[in-house]
C-alpha cells in the first residue's frame, strides 16, 4: 500500500510517504519553502515525497491527515463559548482562522491533489503522536505517553502499544487530560512571559533554567496543581491563552511573578532582573519535570513494561526526559527524531497502515534521514561562479583534511546524504567544530548562529567512547541517539570540553553509532586520534530565524553570510580565502 501522511495548519507542516509498511520519504515544508516553522498546507513536501517514489497522486491508496479538523473546531467553538464574553475577540479570530481550509481539509486535499474523497482519512492528533513514537521504535511492547499544547481536545494521553509477531498491531490510549489543562501550554506561557516566541523558544527556557535556582517552585505550583487522580490542572485565573489571541498569561500571573521580559534585547544574567528570569525558568522547568516523572511512574506501575515511548512537543525537553529515564522505573526511553507535529505526518501514515488497514507490522529503519539527498555537484557550480577553489577528494583524504581544519579551530559546515527529519541536525546538515574552548561557543553564538549568549551547544560522540566523557545511565545511549537527553559531562573532561559543557556541567549530546552516519563517525574517530578526544561540537546548519539547510545552495549561502570557515558537501570542500592560519591544536595523550 502507498499511504501519504500530512500535518499542517498549526506549526511545522510536513508530509511523509509510507510504501508497503515502510517510510520512503519524509520532509518538513519549511526545509523546502525556506520559511521557518512553515505551517501552510505542505504542497512542496507532498510533491517531493511523491517524486521521490515515482508516484502520482492517483497512485496513492490513502492520504491521512494527522488530526480531526472538525473535532478541533468543536473544541475551539466550545472553549470560546464557555469563556464568553471574555473570549469575544478570540472567538472572532478563531472563526476567521478556522472556518476556511483548516476545517475543510478533505476538500482541500481533493482540490490540491485530485485524490478521491473516499481515500482521505483522519487520525486523532495524539494517535498520530503515539504512532510516531511507538511504531518507529525498536520495541515490541511499550508504554506510551504523549503530551503537547493541544490536539483536538486532548493535551496528554497515556496508554500502551503492542506489535506481536503473530497478531495485529495495537495502540491503546487509556486516559487523557483535556484542554485547557496542558503541560505544553503551561511551558509555552512561561516561554512567552520570558520574552521568547511560543513554539520556537521553549528550548531557550530549558537552557536558561540552568543559570537559575528553582526558588519560585511554590509560586509555579499555584498555577499548575496536581489532581487526586494523579493528573494535573492549570489554575486558569493565571492564564489567558484560552480566551485571548494576543496574550497567554493574565494580570494575576504578573502579580505572582513580576513584570514580564520584553522580547527584544539580551538577558543580563549579572543583573538582578536577569537572575529573576533565570530563577523563574528553573522553577517552571523543575515543576514540569516533577509532573512528568509522576505521570510516568504511575504508567510504569500500571503497565509493568520496561519500555516507554514519548511523543508530542514536550518530548523535546531533554532535561525532563533524562529525569524520566532516571526516576520513572522504565529501563528504556524512546523519543523519535521528530516527536512534534512534523513527525505526526509519519505517525498518521503508519497508524493508517498498521491500525486502520491492519497491515502486518514491519520494523522501521532506526535513523532520521528521510529527506532530500545532497547534490554535491551544486557546490562546484557555485564555487566556480565566485572563483573559490574546489577540492573533490576521496574519503580518507577528506577526513584527514577536515581533521586538520578542526585542529586549527576552523568552523566546518558539514553536508552529507539525506536531510534529517525533525528539528535537530544529527550529522547530515551540521555545523561542526572543536569542543575544547569556551571562546568557540561564544564565537558560534555571536558570529555564526546570531543568538543569545547563554545558549549551549551539543556534542556528538561515537558510542564506543561515550562513557569515557559523559555520565550515561543504563538506557542513556539510546535516549541520546537523537539528542533527546541531557547528561553530565564527566568532571575531569569539562575543561577540555568547555564549548559543549553547559553552565550546570551537562550536555545535550548525540551518541552516534557508525551505521547511522558512517562518514561523521569516521571523522570523530580520526579527530580523536589527532586530539585525544573523539568529540565534536555539533549544531544545526542554519542561522537564527532560518530553517536548517537542505540543498547545497542553502548551505553555500549560509557559509558566505556567516563566520563558517569551511564547507564540506559530500566529498567536495571549499575554504574561505580569509581563513586565518591558526596553529594546529596540541595532541593530547
Amino acid at each position: 500500500m502507498k499511504i501519504l501522511g500530512v500535518s499542517a495548519h498549526y506549526h511545522d507542516a510536513a508530509a511523509a510517504l509510507v510504501v508497503d509498511g515502510l517510510p520512503v520519504a519524509a520532509v518538513q515544508e519549511e526545509r523546502l519553502s525556506r520559511r521557518k516553522n512553515d505551517a501552510a498546507f505542505p504542497m512542496g513536501a507532498i510533491e517531493w515525497c511523491l517524486d521521490q517514489a515515482g508516484l502520482q497522486p492517483e497512485d496513492l491508496d490513502a492520504v491521512v491527515f494527522y488530526e480531526r479538523p472538525m473535532l478541533k473546531f468543536d473544541r475551539i467553538l466550545t472553549s470560546a463559548l464557555r469563556a464568553f464574553p471574555h473570549s469575544r475577540r478570540a472567538f472572532a479570530h478563531a472563526m476567521k482562522n478556522t472556518l476556511g481550509e483548516k476545517a475543510w481539509v478533505r476538500g482541500l486535499i481533493t482540490a490540491q491533489l485530485g485524490v478521491r474523497r473516499d481515500k482521505i482519512l483522519f487520525t486523532e492528533h495524539h494517535q498520530s503522536h503515539a504512532a510516531a513514537a511507538f511504531l518507529t521504535a525498536p520495541t515490541r511492547r511499550a508504554a506510551i505517553l504523549t503530551t503537547d499544547g493541544v490536539g483536538e481536545w486532548a493535551t496528554t494521553t497515556v496508554g500502551r502499544g503492542e506489535r506481536p509477531a503473530d497478531g495485529p498491531t495495537r495502540i491503546i490510549l487509556d486516559r487523557e487530560v483535556r484542554f485547557p489543562h496542558s503541560l505544553g501550554m503551561f511551558y509555552s506561557t512561561f516561554t512567552a512571559y520570558l520574552g521568547f516566541a511560543i513554539n520556537e523558544g521553549e528550548y531557550k527556557v530549558m537552557g536558561l533554567a540552568a543559570y537559575g535556582r528553582p526558588s519560585m517552585v511554590d509560586q509555579v505550583r499555584k498555577v499548575l496543581r496536581r489532581t487526586p487522580d494523579g493528573a494535573f490542572a492549570l489554575d486558569l485565573d493565571y492564564f489567558e491563552f484560552h480566551t485571548s489571541v494576543t496574550r497567554s498569561f493574565s494580570r494575576r500571573f504578573v502579580d505572582l511573578f513580576g513584570p514580564p521580559r520584553l522580547a527584544h534585547g539580551p538577558i543580563d544574567l549579572e543583573s538582578a532582573e536577569g537572575r529573576r528570569f533565570a530563577d523563574i525558568a528553573a522553577s517552571a522547568q523543575q515543576v514540569l519535570e516533577e509532573v512528568l516523572v509522576d505521570l510516568t511512574r504511575r504508567l510504569k506501575r500500571e503497565t509493568g513494561l520496561p519500555d516507554l515511548c514519548l511523543g508530542g512537543g514536550v518530548a523535546l525537553n531533554g532535561v525532563a526526559n533524562t529525569r524520566i529515564l532516571a526516576e520513572s522505573g522504565f529501563e528504556r526511553l524512546f523519543v523519535p527524531s521528530a516527536p512534534g507535529d512534523a513527525g505526526s505526518a509519519l505517525g498518521a501514515a503508519l497508524y493508517a497502515d498498521r491500525i486502520h488497514f491492519g497491515n502486518p507490522d514491519r520494523d522501521v529503519p532506526d535513523h532520521p534521514f528521510w529527506g532530500p539527498e545532497l547534490d554535491e555537484a551544486e557546490l562546484a557550480r557555485l564555487a566556480g561562479e565566485d572563483g573559490l577553489p574546489l577540492q573533490t577528494l576521496d574519503e580518507p583524504a577528506l577526513i584527514d583534511l577536515t581533521v586538520e581544519d578542526l585542529a586549527r579551530d576552523r568552523v566546518v559546515g558539514w553536508m552529507d546524504g539525506a536531510l534529517e527529519f525533525g528539528p535537530r541536525a544529527l550529522g547530515h546538515r551540521s555545523i561542526l567544530t572543536a569542543p575544547h574552548d569556551l571562546a568557540m561557543r561564544d564565537r558560534l553564538n555571536r558570529d555564526i548562529k546570531y543568538r543569545e549568549e547563554f545558549r549551549p551547544f551539543a556534542p556528538v560522540v561515537p558510542i564506543e567512547a561515550a562513557d569515557r566523557f559523559f555520565v550515561l545511565p543504563p538506557g542513556g545511549a539510546r535516549l541520546a541517539r537523537f539528542m533527546s537527553g541531557v547528561f553530565p559531562v564527566r568532571a575531569e573532561w569539562r575543561e577540555r570540553l568547555a564549548a559543549v559543557t553547559h553552565v550546570d556541567g551537562t550536555a545535550r549530546m548525540q551518541v552516534l553509532e557508525r551505521d547511522m552516519a558512517p562518514r561523521l563517525h569516521d571523522l570523530l574517530l580520526a579527530y580523536g586520534r589527532r586530539s585525544g578526544l573523539p568529540v565534536l561540537l555539533n549544531t544545526s546548519f542554519n542561522l537564527a530565524g532560518e530553517p536548517i539547510v537542505n540543498r547545497v545552495v542553502e548551505g553555500y549561502s549560509t557559509f558566505r553570510r556567516s563566520g563558517i570557515d569551511v564547507l564540506v558537501a559530500g566529498r567536495s570542500r571549499i575554504v574561505k580565502r580569509a581563513v586565518a592560519q591558526a596553529a594546529p591544536r596540541e595532541e593530547v595523550a
